[in-house]
């Protein structure tokens, strides 16, 4: 209940985090989905492994209007807009929305995602990548999201076996992570395919 009743202060006061102002003309809404390039170690091995440019995302929601990501890092958390953008290679990034979204975010809906992240919120992150709630990475917090709050999938599910790890920077950093026991048969939800999700239209594409 601690975790749960942290994370509806956070989203629900803008006293807690700083202003996050970016300076531009944004039109965002609750419920959309950015992504960048993240500079992070494991940043090259994901991108290898699925042939993808963006390695991190997360879900956007507004307090007192202004932007927040709320993200699976370590820990499990809300960042202020500004703050996430600077993290990302160049400050690019990607924001995308679901194609029917005023019909399906309505205010009832936006607050069941807000519900189910709470259950996330203070939880490691997920070096394994398992698909387990114990510890989460960024696009299982996203995918898991919408499909408990709105039986929506936002990706096709695949398993860690389907990418393509044959880079030795890929094969490095299996090796950190599971020695020689890989579960080529666990499943994973990629940032690439959610990018790729035809339920979803670009709004926005910076730097």
């Amino acid at each position: 209940m601690k975790k749960i009743s942290l994370f509806s202060l956070i989203i629900f006061t803008s006293t807690y985090l700083s202003n996050c102002s970016t300076g531009k003309s944004l039109d965002f809404k609750d419920g959309d989905i950015i992504f960048q390039e993240s500079q992070s170690s494991q940043c090259k091995a994901v991108q290898m492994a699925t042939k993808s440019r963006y390695s991190h995302c997360g879900i956007i929601f507004t307090m007192n209007g202004e932007y927040y990501v709320y993200e699976a890092v370590q820990p499990v958390t809300v960042t202020p807009f500004k703050n996430w953008i600077a993290r990302g290679k160049n400050n690019h990034y990607v924001v995308k929305r679901l194609k029917n979204s005023e019909s399906i975010l309505t205010n009832e809906n936006l607050q069941k995602m807000k519900n189910e992240g709470a259950k996330f919120y203070g939880k490691d992150y997920d070096l394994t990548f398992q698909w387990s709630d114990e510890n989460i990475y960024c696009s299982e917090l996203v995918w898991k999201i919408y499909k408990r709050a709105l039986n929506i999938e936002v990706g096709n599910l695949q398993k860690l076996g389907d990418f393509d790890l044959s880079s030795d920077i890929v094969k490095t950093k299996l090796r950190e992570r599971y020695g020689e026991n890989i579960p080529f048969d666990e499943k994973v939800i990629s940032p690439e395919s959610i990018f790729e999700c035809d339920l979803l239209e670009t709004i926005a594409n910076e730097n």
